[in-house]
């Protein structure tokens, strides 16, 4: 028999080297295998015959007979037919259903990881959020996207490098200097002189209070000092960043969230990055200066006007340190990057695209890749929570975390489309019960380690098991949920699209509590009782996979 991990790529391997016997000039033809929604209509299913009916000037029926005919020889399959006005269905057989057992159980950990990025190097760049504040629960849907996104691409096969970009220079910068500064003189946000961009926070006086007691703030990259002089702008600006920065990393910790790389806006300015991307984009043809302002041409490049770069006063915009930045991304050696933002970014896509293709720099259009998160609405007892204690104006991750735990707030940040807005709904997320995606999934991880633990074997033993035996209808839906999985990598590494593992979750814990209540498993026969404990040993490594790309522990007993 033979092993396959992803029975997906195995048929379409198959119909790829049909596709070279039957019409070698059509060998680019991308051959999709799809999952039927009918189990009447196969285990799987492939359109090429569709596709090839047009070029081939042929009935796609012929076609599809032709294909069916140039397969190679394989025991995985127990039979092809022709459908309709030619989809081709494929069924595949009982034993290879069953050995998916082995599979899983054989390689563990492993089971669903692919070759899909070949070790091609991908930077990802997610949270990314300005440190004038704790992080928001926007931020942490981006931080759950991200890293579930970064999770997903290693598994897939690519060597991925997590990074976060400070902005810590600019007009919030100054305004947070100012909020701190006041709040050292004794200034409080209800005072007239308080400025309009000014942050209102309890935190703000936190920082103040730190400064002034004279503080250390240590962290991986930093020592700073807070000296106490009220006038010293600069130190309190340096100051502040760095606490706030610290307390940034600090919720992210807690959310098991980790970056390989911290890149600060600053630092392209005093290295010169940004002056550099500057010059280049002027020598490129593209800008020109108008009413005092240096203007980049981005129209030549799909936008739907011209942007400033510079402005009358002598400042540069925000997209042009973002420029700099992706260009010394893309000389870093990542020819694939995405950014993880939230969908206030969008507007920013086309500038930064066009100073890109500007540059002339040999960078690919439409690239960097972006995955933009919608925002998050919290509700609590049916209403909708709007401000936290400490950040005064927003709901904050930690807010989250400490009201629910690490686990369900990153499956429920990361539970949705990106695109699509999320209600976050905090009594759902606490609840013990089936309507709680979380506690469902990891209920039934708990629900396998108590009958492993009742059954006290080897598990060992279990890769003998004789998986021939699987055969009733719970069983086979739930050995369909485990083949699915490298489907699911795949696809959700394709899609740039880690809620799908979500989806998928539910769906295997669902076939596995139907089994559950419908079948015995600590029973007499001893071949019957190993080949069950096999299949829900391998459906509980999955599980495990799967919560683990979601940074969501998967616990033994609940």
């Amino acid at each position: 028999m033979s092993i396959v991990l992803n029975f997906k790529s195995y048929l379409a391997e198959l119909f790829a080297r049909a596709l070279r016997e039957v019409a070698p000039e059509q060998v680019g033809a991308i051959v999709l295998i799809e999952r039927p929604k009918q189990a009447a209509h196969g285990d799987y299913a492939c359109n090429l015959a569709m596709q090839l009916a047009k070029p081939l000037r042929k009935s796609p029926r012929d076609i599809a007979q032709a294909l069916i005919a140039a397969l190679p020889e394989s025991d995985v399959i127990e039979k092809v037919e022709i459908a309709g006005a030619g989809f081709i269905n494929v069924f595949i057989t009982k034993t290879a259903k069953q050995a998916i057992v082995h599979t899983v159980l054989h390689a563990g950990a492993g089971y669903g990881h692919l070759h899909l990025g070949a070790g091609c190097k991908v930077q990802v760049e997610f949270v990314s959020a300005n440190p004038t504040g704790p992080l928001h629960v926007g931020h942490g849907r981006g931080a759950a996207v991200g890293d579930c996104l970064c999770n997903v691409l290693h598994a897939a096969g690519w060597e991925v490098t997590r990074e976060f970009y400070y902005n810590d220079a600019g007009a919030q910068i100054e305004n947070l200097m100012r909020s701190v500064q006041l709040r050292c003189q004794g200034v409080t946000p209800d005072d007239p002189r308080w400025p309009e961009g000014g942050y209102r926070g309890d935190y703000i006086a936190e920082v103040a209070n730190a400064y002034m007691a004279q503080e250390t703030v240590e962290s991986d990259d930093q020592h700073v000092v807070g000296k106490g002089d009220i006038f010293d702008t600069e130190a309190i600006r340096h100051f502040a960043v760095a606490y706030l920065r610290r307390e940034q990393d600090l919720d992210l910790r807690a959310f098991n969230v980790e970056f390989d790389v911290f890149a600060l806006e600053s630092a392209l300015y005093s290295s010169g990055k940004v002056e550099e991307a500057v010059q280049g984009l002027i020598a490129s043809g593209h800008t020109y200066e108008q009413d005092g302002a240096l203007w980049l041409r981005t129209t030549d490049f799909g936008d739907d006007k011209d942007r400033v770069m510079r402005k009358a006063d002598g400042g540069y915009t925000y997209f042009v340190p973002d420029v700099a930045y992706h260009l010394d991304k893309w000389r870093r050696g990542f020819v694939r990057v995405i950014n993880e933002q939230g969908a206030d970014h969008h507007s920013t896509i086309t500038r930064v695209r066009a100073g890109l293709q500007a540059l002339d720099a040999g960078i690919p259009q439409g690239w960097p890749d972006y995955v933009l998160h919608q925002m998050v609405t919290v509700l609590k007892n049916g209403e909708e929570v709007k401000i936290s204690k400490r950040a005064g104006s927003y709901v904050t991750l930690r807010d989250l975390i400490d009201e629910v735990g690490c686990d369900a707030t990153r499956y429920f940040l990361a539970a949705r489309h990106p695109d699509s807005q999320l209600v976050f709904d905090i009594d759902l997320a606490k609840s013990k019960c089936n309507d709680n995606p979380v506690y469902y999934i990891q209920y039934a991880h708990a629900r396998i380690s108590t009958v492993l633990e009742l059954w006290g074997g080897e598990h060992l033993s279990l890769l003998q098991a004789n998986v021939g035996l699987l055969d009733s209808e719970y069983e086979t839906a739930l050995l369909q949920q485990l083949i699915d999985y490298p489907q699911i990598i795949e696809l959700a590494a394709e899609d740039l699209a880690p809620h799908l593992v979500a989806f998928y979750l539910k769906d295997l814990a669902a076939a596995f509590h139907s089994y559950y209540n419908a079948s015995r498993f600590l029973v007499e026969d001893e071949a019957i009782k190993c080949a069950r404990l096999a299949l829900i040993t391998a459906a509980a490594q999955v599980m495990r996979n799967g919560l683990a790309l979601l940074g969501v522990s998967a616990p033994d007993k609940m």
